[in-house]
């Protein structure tokens, strides 16, 4: 945690290993960043294939994750943290094997699944330990610095995977893919399973999955519905940006990414602690402005600077959805905090994948522009959603 931190965080620590947890989170997701960088040269280079199926291999992925986030937080609100999360880090070991050694697209594809599913067991059973007797004013806090595990490893796998690939091309791209979450495993088994606390254990025996509804508990939809909409915006960047600058000679391409990861990460870190200040439904509504501003200004057919500047403003934006919108839902849900959260993140991981996919169909039939422009749209209609919520106090809108 930050330097001083409040009694209430050092309670956490001594209710959960959240040091290591947050590092184990880290690593696998830096394997996952890196195979974003390297699959799809990979898949062209070795299998001949298209841009199409390269598409389709990075969103596999997060297909999985967003079916097995819920499970695998119900799993960790019933006290099954510790062996989900090492199970999350054995499948992410595998599925890196199986893109090394795959002998055909076939076997590749299935570890891209197997890949998504142990991500989202990693880190959405890790969520409801670490949450664990966590007192309701700091959940916005905890959840943002947490998700950095998440998002830094994801924004710097890529670079990592440059690297390597300068060193030994793309086996050593892989094995290091392997490593990592082999370093997360080893984090997890040295520490204790988790203990929980009374209230929360017998929620959670009182918590079952009966049917498909349950998968998305009660107080879930309207700050998902947001984050779903906000993560259009973002997966619209990460999908198109980069051909966008280059292919239209706007310039900047080399630096966008870098820059909306820089600003993304630096808004996580310094800003989760205004959610907890001014509750998550204020705080949601702010930087869905400054992300539909951002986009707006990619669509406006820019120069570099000005692409940049959107670029950095939309990165700054969407670095406090997440957090701001699980505040709501904690608050919402606080019994089934991980099934809860799972859920939510799954919403997340599916506008990823339909931006990705209408997102291209936008720009190869309507222009890039366009598809800028739908995207700042899905955060405005993002914006139009989440002024229904009331502030309600420090940790987001009222019930209900």
């Amino acid at each position: 945690m930050a330097a001083g931190g409040s009694v209430a965080e050092a309670q956490v620590v001594e209710l959960a290993p959240v040091r290591r947890l947050w590092a184990a989170v880290f690593c696998g997701y830096l394997a996952l960043g890196a195979t974003l960088q390297e699959l799809p040269g990979y898949l062209i280079g070795r299998f001949g294939s298209g841009p199409a199926l390269a598409g389709l291999a990075v969103g596999l992925a997060f297909a999985a994750t967003a079916l097995v986030r819920p499970f695998a937080g119900a799993a960790g609100d019933a006290g099954r943290s510790r062996p989900v999360v090492m199970v999350g880090a054995w499948l992410t070991v595998l599925a890196a094997l199986g893109h090394l050694f795959a002998p055909d697209v076939g076997v590749l594809l299935v570890a891209r699944l197997v890949m998504g599913a142990g991500e989202a067991a990693l880190f959405s059973a890790a969520l409801p330990w670490v949450l664990a007797g966590m007192p309701a004013g700091r959940g916005g806090r905890v959840a943002g610095w947490f998700g950095l595990s998440m998002w830094g490893g994801l924004a710097l796998g890529p670079l990592l995977a440059v690297l390597a690939h300068r060193c030994g091309g793309s086996a050593a791209v892989w094995w290091l893919v392997a490593a990592l979450p082999v370093v997360s495993a080893v984090l997890v088994a040295t520490t204790r399973p988790p203990v929980r606390p009374t209230h929360l254990a017998r929620s959670a025996r009182r918590t079952g999955l009966g049917s498909w509804r349950e998968l998305v508990p009660r107080g879930v939809g309207l700050p998902g519905l947001c984050l779903g909409l906000a993560a259009y915006g973002y997966g619209t960047v990460t999908a198109l940006l980069v051909l966008y600058l280059g292919g239209q000679g706007i310039g900047g391409e080399s630096a966008a990414l870098t820059v909306y990861a820089a600003a993304f990460l630096f808004t996580r870190a310094v800003g989760s602690p205004l959610i907890d200040r001014y509750g998550g439904a204020r705080v949601l509504r702010v930087v869905l402005c400054v992300e539909i501003v951002g986009l707006a200004l990619l669509a406006a057919v820019p120069s570099e600077s000005v692409a940049l500047a959107g670029t950095a403003l939309a990165g700054v934006g969407v670095g406090l959805v997440y957090p701001s919108a699980a505040a709501m839902t904690l608050h919402r849900a606080a019994h089934s905090p991980g099934l809860a959260v799972g859920a939510l993140t799954s919403l997340w991981d599916l506008g990823i994948l339909v931006a990705g996919t209408v997102g291209g169909l936008l720009a190869a039939h309507l222009g890039y522009r366009v598809a800028f422009a739908v995207a700042a749209g899905a955060g405005a209609l993002a914006l139009a959603v989440a002024s229904r919520a009331r502030a309600g106090g420090p940790t987001g809108s009222a019930p209900g």
